[in-house]
């Protein structure tokens, strides 16, 4: 097959997934078309299948704000109609279902084909932006008219369902982590740089936006401190950062924390580490727990969205209510404090994480896909 992927290019969870699916797509032979503004933090190899389209959006004194969304369908109906798209799959409803849509039916009036859309939801295009009454008719009317609508968790579906009038059958395929990727050995001058005593490695990794409660992490961090010695690693970057940073002076804890900003090679990071600290007032699935789980990292999160699909309390992490800084603290102390049952939480979160492996999931989408190809115009 020949499939049009488009997607934001960036360190969030949508862009991830839609990378290596695209990336784990062309190994098996399928001709895969990414078209965004920049090309993909994740889409760091070569392969012969792969190929990448820059929308590019001419400047004009006359635009305050330069109209992506018609760069982008302009250049979605270029790669269509010049490369033979089978499909087109966009992820995060906005803009990129509405510019499929657009471009669709450019295609269907220029060359008579109905090229399929399938739109893939993420969550904050929901949760969040999309139920914006700004976007919100837009957003319903472009989700109605793809040709299929996935969502990453049975949650986000419900989510979806609730705030938005959609008449379609909405799939759930959940997220997926490269299990072989992330299940790499420590290595041990990587940690001594980070814990040269021998401390526990506490991680926290996300987009610092305020819906991922950073200063819970710092909160946790300092309670945790008071019983055992520990570093905190903050990996990512955001608009909270600077106030965590200030949180974390202020609570005396900033020797032992690092924020070391965006970070590509998240692998390396979390084979170091022992625990992984979310405490989200949302996630739609959580695919940075997943990764952590896939490295063999014991995950402390809140119990909302669609964490509780993936996070075994007791068995592989635990969860706690939104804002219950005292309940995580404990639960990280505890488990830091018993060395084999941490040992044993370790593997079962490994374990658990294979079952959202990658070969498990890139038959699912291929599934999908091969309902729609090809629709043409009777």
């Amino acid at each position: 097959m020949r499939i049009g992927i488009v997607c934001y290019p960036t360190f969030g969870g949508s862009g991830v997934l839609a990378t290596e699916l695209g990336k784990a797509l062309a190994d098996k032979g399928h001709e895969v078309h990414f078209i965004t503004y920049q090309q993909p933090v994740r889409l760091n190899v070569f392969n012969a299948n792969i190929f990448y389209h820059e929308v590019r959006v001419p400047t004009y004194p006359l635009f305050d704000y330069p109209p992506y969304e018609v760069a982008l369908a302009s250049t979605m109906v270029d790669v269509i109609i010049n490369h033979d798209l089978d499909l087109l799959h966009v992820h995060y409803a906005i803009p990129h279902a509405s510019a499929a849509y657009m471009a669709k039916q450019i295609v269907k009036k220029k060359n008579g084909r109905d090229v399929p859309v399938i739109t893939t939801l993420h969550g904050t295009d929901i949760t969040l932006v999309g139920r914006d009454k700004t976007y919100e008719p837009v957003v319903t009317f472009s989700i109605n008219e793809s040709d299929a609508i996935t969502a990453v968790s049975d949650n986000l579906k419900e989510e979806t369902y609730k705030h938005f009038a959609i008449t379609k059958e909405i799939d759930v395929i959940h997220n997926f982590v490269d299990v072989t990727r992330f299940s790499k050995k420590p290595i041990d001058a990587f940690r001594r740089v980070i814990a040269p005593n021998g401390e526990k490695i506490l991680l926290h990794a996300s987009n610092f936006r305020e819906v991922k409660r950073v200063d819970d992490v710092i909160k946790v961090f300092a309670q945790v401190r008071k019983k055992i010695t520990a570093k905190l690693m903050m990996v990512g970057d955001g608009p909270e950062r600077h106030m965590a940073e200030e949180l974390a002076r202020k609570l005396g804890v900033d020797e032992d924390v690092r924020f070391v900003g965006k970070q590509e090679q998240m692998e390396e990071i979390l084979a170091v580490s022992d625990l992984f600290l979310l405490p989200s007032e949302y996630e739609s699935f959580g695919l940075a727990a997943l990764e952590a789980m896939a490295a063999g990292e014991v995950v402390i999160s809140t119990n909302v969205g669609g964490l509780p699909e993936i996070v075994q309390h007791n068995i592989t992490g635990f969860m706690a209510n939104v804002g219950d800084v005292d309940t995580m603290s404990n639960y990280a102390i505890g488990i830091l404090q018993d060395e084999q049952k941490l040992q044993a939480m370790k593997e079962a979160a490994f374990l658990h994480a294979s079952n959202f492996d990658i070969t498990n999931i890139i038959p699912l989408y291929e599934k999908l896909y091969s309902r729609f190809c090809r629709l043409t115009i009777a």
